[in-house]
């Protein structure tokens, strides 16, 4: 039995409460009916990933005091556009999202954390604090909740196995034995419901191949939509669970977008919808609302932007290439993944497929309609889950106050391929996603004004995303080193672990 196996445990059902309802009383009471002695204070920093504040129980008090206080943090190391001089910042545990740390070797309790000011009041240019306001700002423009989920992908690399190999990159919802991480990717699944994670399904992806000795196994885990404040919580914490299972087994974990020439990248498709008192708003008639379509507009004008917050590193614009089953133009349709934003079948046929499938089963109505997405198909998991969920909320919300924003989606609409040669010219005509961090920078800059209505994004914020994106000097670098098989490997493994 592995560590983390013995470390499991379902909070949910020891507290007997939807997560959403857990109080303080109830997470002191778990923590001593559990025999718990260390909390651990869990936030993201401005690299995307989870950073540790660990405490150990001196007594029942001390545990009062750093629930109901939180406890003061270096903001200026955590994020760059904080000045060293007003860098102190309060970290203040959310009780919903409570986990049992399933590989502490010490029974260890985690909460993700909120950043504060020195007056008590939210960071502004805090990750998760700009996701509420862009999602707070949604709903009061459009009257509609604002929900995502993600497609988290990733490789998992092991010594190659002689027996049963899998065909290059032919991996797609491979089984065993020729996919070889099925199991690891299960229990990956479990302990990220435990943590929270709303879970759709799992399974291997295109990507695998043997490469100096090791096996690269491409996998993917899909959420369901929920709030989207909830969404960026469970991915952030899912990119953890997954490292951290890997590291126990002794396998590599990576998110990179671009890991090797000529092989499937990796991406972090974001599906979202749009909710008004609990219904799905993205149909109508069996066919996309206009609703869906002033999102969907919004997306086609920021998209250039978009960039900025979804393609954080140089790999980005590696696997941001045509014939790559990467979007490279600005355009959506249904079904195609060729597109940037691909409106995914929605079970609007009408027809009973359980029946059809089970000719003795009672035929039944099921509301199928809820399950309409649409997804942006551009960022990585180099991105800030947050800044980028934050983003699309934006992006979605200025299509809604386009005077022609059913019109603008109808004009970027195409339903073929885009990259055969019989579609040159309509590829022409589409505008195409910037090449690099700088030329994502650029576009921020020039479309900065729409992210910072409303006060979502600080100014400050997008001056340190954009210094960030421009530090990177790589304006000319995919089209200097793509055909340079060496230097690619050599920026592909500085950024291996991004995210």
């Amino acid at each position: 039995m592995t560590n983390s196996e013995s470390n499991v445990c379902d909070i949910v059902a020891c507290i007997k409460k939807p997560r959403a309802a857990f109080t303080k009383a109830d997470i002191k009471k778990f923590i001593k009916a559990q025999g718990i002695r260390h909390v651990n204070f869990m936030y993201p920093g401005g690299d995307g990933r989870l950073k540790t504040l660990n405490f150990v129980l001196n007594d029942e008090a001390y545990l009062d005091e750093i629930l109901s206080c939180g406890e003061r943090v270096d903001g200026s190391s955590l994020f760059s556009y904080i000045e060293a001089s007003s860098s102190d910042l309060y970290v203040v545990p959310r009780f919903s999202s409570a986990f049992v740390d399933p590989f502490a070797k010490l029974p260890t309790l985690c909460l993700l954390c909120s950043f504060f000011n020195k007056d008590g009041e939210p960071l502004e240019s805090s990750p998760e604090y700009t996701l509420r306001k862009a999602c707070a700002a949604f709903k009061k423009a459009t009257g509609l909740e604002f929900q995502a989920m993600g497609e988290l992908e990733y490789y998992v690399i092991a010594p190659e196995s002689a027996s049963f190999p899998a065909v290059d990159q032919r991996g797609y919802h491979e089984s065993a034995p020729f996919a070889k991480f099925n199991e690891f990717r299960q229990k990956c699944m479990h302990y990220i419901s435990l943590a929270g994670g709303l879970i759709k399904y799992g399974h291997s992806e295109v990507g695998n191949f043997t490469q100096d000795g090791k096996l690269y196994e491409q996998n993917e885990i899909e959420f369901l939509p929920c709030a989207a404040e909830d969404a960026a919580n469970q991915l952030t914490v899912a990119k953890w669970m997954i490292r951290n299972l890997g590291a126990e087994y002794g396998y590599d974990i990576t998110f990179a977008p671009k890991i090797t020439v000529g092989k499937a990248g990796s991406g972090l498709h974001v599906h979202m919808r749009l909710m008004k008192n609990g219904k799905n708003q993205m149909l109508k008639g069996g066919k996309i609302s206009d609703s869906a379509k002033r999102a969907i507009a919004g997306m086609m004008k920021l998209a250039p932007s978009i960039t900025a917050f979804g393609n954080m590193n140089p790999t980005s614009y590696f696997r941001l290439v045509p014939h790559q089953e990467a979007p490279t133009n600005v355009c959506w349709g249904d079904r195609n993944r060729s597109v940037l934003v691909r409106v995914p079948l929605g079970w609007t046929a009408k027809t009973d497929l359980c029946k059809q499938a089970n000719p003795k089963e009672t035929a039944a109505a099921y509301n199928t309609a809820e399950k309409q997405t649409v997804e942006m198909r551009s960022p990585d998991a180099s991105a800030n889950v947050y800044l980028l969920m934050a983003g699309l909320a934006v992006a979605c919300r200025y299509g809604f106050s386009l005077k022609d924003g059913v019109k603008v989606a109808d004009a970027t609409y195409v339903n073929v391929n885009i990259h055969k040669k019989e579609n040159e010219k309509l590829l022409s005509t589409l505008a195409t996603l910037p090449d690099s961090c700088a030329a994502s920078a650029d576009c921020l800059e020039e479309q900065r004004a729409v992210y910072e209505e409303c006060g979502v994004f600080s100014p400050a914020m997008i001056d340190g995303i954009l210094a960030q994106l421009r530090a990177f000097n790589d304006r000319t670098l995919r089209r200097d080193i793509q055909k340079k098989p060496a230097e690619v490997a050599k920026l592909v493994k500085e950024y291996f672990y991004c995210g």
